[in-house]
């Protein structure tokens, strides 16, 4: 469901660019993907806080809704104003899901097993970019692009029958009144924890990286290689391996623990960001089709090999403020890497060199917050006055 929001509209790009009249070659089409994930920033707080009070299934069948609202909004479109107006909305309700996954985990489950268990959910969420573009493609083979994104409604409705099926998670003692001292007690405890922020920051910078390649990948394979044809196998290609990366390294995190895992796959990223880097200055920004999408594949899936094993670690302190802790962590890992993407998305005209720099220059940072989180306590933490 949240890759849909995303995945299925990039072969829509190039009717999307005709239809609100966006210079070609211009990064301005992967607006629509920075709104979306925009509003899933916001929603984090929103969704988060909101869950410690009332519960994970209120919360989650409220956002579910919002989704679907977002999604036909998006649809019925008459500028891109509207469009960016509406995938905004449809952000805020894809936030619900996204923030509430970490929540519900940790209402569950801790330690390595909250690792596992996390790592193993985000191998299957990534079956939905592997097939997303290709629906997208399919529909588009019968319709156009408003028909692309209306197809997400349906989608909300099976969301909201799962949900209610589901039941509620959070144990009645965790239970939070909302109210702006309770809210800033947990967010001091939060940025308080060296371990909870800090492997936060190290998520965030991480996904700023491989948001690089989710928002300029189709005008990369589109304009800069001419294959816009192969977009939606190349995208499928890429989330497969990742997927299958992730599924495999979550057997790791049993044996070598999170830290470990996350702490060398990252350290993989950054090798992978330098080896693409040298590799785009020794071509003119143009390295080979093939080897681009084995550099994108291998960097995209270490990031989400680290990304379970890093939410877990930053996670594990926060259990009586599971709802406020996944709602910030979520506001960093999405909303501010969402904007440092975009610094390196908007230096993309003919070459992939920014992509390149953009991996290098996150990667590091990212291994240096998860370094200094690190020596943070692990221990849960009990906000003042809860």
């Amino acid at each position: 469901m949240l890759a849909f929001g995303i995945d299925s509209s990039l072969p829509a790009f190039d009717e999307l660019r005709d239809e609100f009249d966006l210079r070609a070659g211009s990064g301005e089409v992967s607006l629509i993907v920075t709104a979306y994930f925009l509003g899933m920033a916001a929603g984090q707080l929103v969704w988060g806080l909101s869950s410690d009070r009332t519960g994970r299934r209120r919360a989650l069948l409220a956002g579910l809704t919002l989704y679907g609202i977002g999604a036909a909004g998006a649809a019925a479109a008459g500028s891109m104003t509207a469009m960016l107006i509406a995938r905004f909305v449809w952000g805020l309700g894809a936030a619900a899901p996204s923030a509430l996954r970490n929540s519900i985990a940790r209402d569950l489950y801790s330690g390595d097993r909250l690792a596992r268990i996390t790592s193993l959910t985000m191998a299957i969420f990534l079956i939905g970019p592997a097939i997303a573009p290709s629906i997208g493609e399919l529909i588009l083979l019968t319709g156009n692009w408003r028909l692309v994104f209306a197809a997400a409604v349906p989608l909300a409705l099976v969301g909201i029958a799962w949900t209610i099926r589901f039941g509620e998670t959070m144990d009645p003692a965790n239970v939070r009144p909302l109210d702006l001292a309770t809210i800033r007690r947990g967010a001091a405890a939060f940025f308080g924890s060296r371990t909870a922020f800090g492997y936060s920051m190290a998520v965030t910078l991480g996904s700023a990286a491989f948001f690089v390649y989710l928002g300029s990948g189709q005008p990369i394979v589109d304009e800069v290689y001419g294959y816009g044809d192969w977009f939606a196998l190349v995208f499928m290609f890429t989330a497969a391996g990742i997927g299958l990366t992730v599924w495999t390294s979550s057997r790791y995190i049993s044996r070598f623990g999170a830290d470990a895992v996350g702490a060398t796959a990252n350290a993989v990223m950054v090798g992978t960001g330098v080896v693409f880097l040298v590799t785009c200055l020794l071509t003119d920004g143009r390295p080979p089709f093939v080897l681009w999408i084995a550099f994108t594949t291998v960097f995209g899936s270490f990031t989400t090999v680290s990304t379970p094993a890093f939410v877990a670690l930053a996670m594990t302190p926060m259990a009586r403020i599971a709802g406020t802790a996944s709602a910030l962590n979520g506001l960093l890992t999405i909303g501010v890497a969402s904007l440092l993407a975009v610094v390196f998305d908007r230096m993309i005209d003919d070459t992939v060199t920014p992509m390149a720099a953009g991996f290098v220059v996150y990667a590091s940072l990212a291994l240096v917050a998860a370094r200094w989180a690190r020596g943070g306590s692990r221990e849960i933490v009990e906000p003042d006055g809860a």
